[in-house]
């Protein structure tokens, strides 16, 4: 069974324009109250991070997952410059990326029916993952 959730205060804004004497906008103010929701989220996850930072275990374990993520980083930028340097390989990925460019302009926008029918694909996608 669903709870029901409890109301939240909504969000208002105020503006309030001040008019010089030719009738033009000398100065405008914006005063926005929002829920405090969003705070709530942030602080777990801050309280989140300081409980599980609390022994000098867990730093060290941070400590070496952030090395490891630096050292994955510059050896991945380093092989991609190898592979770049090779005359075969960059020609060899370029031919297949106009390839599977081309089979995707066949596929989906060449011809009207398949345009239309990847349209509504797109459409019906993005309501799915919007929740409409």
């Amino acid at each position: 069974m669903r709870q029901e959730e409890p109301l939240r205060p909504s969000p208002t804004a105020a503006v309030s324009q001040t008019f010089s004497g030719a009738g033009r906008i000398r100065s405008r103010s914006v005063v926005a109250n929002v829920a405090q929701d969003s705070s709530e989220s942030s602080g777990s996850v801050v309280r989140y991070v300081k409980s599980s930072l609390s022994t000098a275990e867990d730093i060290f374990a941070l400590a070496g997952i952030g090395f490891a993520t630096v050292a994955a980083l510059w050896a991945s930028v380093h092989l991609i410059e190898i592979i770049d340097k090779l005359p075969v390989l960059p020609l060899f990925f370029e031919l297949i990326g106009i390839l599977v460019a081309w089979l995707f302009i066949y596929n989906n926008l060449l011809f009207k029916a398949k345009r239309q029918e990847f349209l509504e694909n797109i459409i019906s996608t993005a309501s799915r993952i919007s929740g409409q």
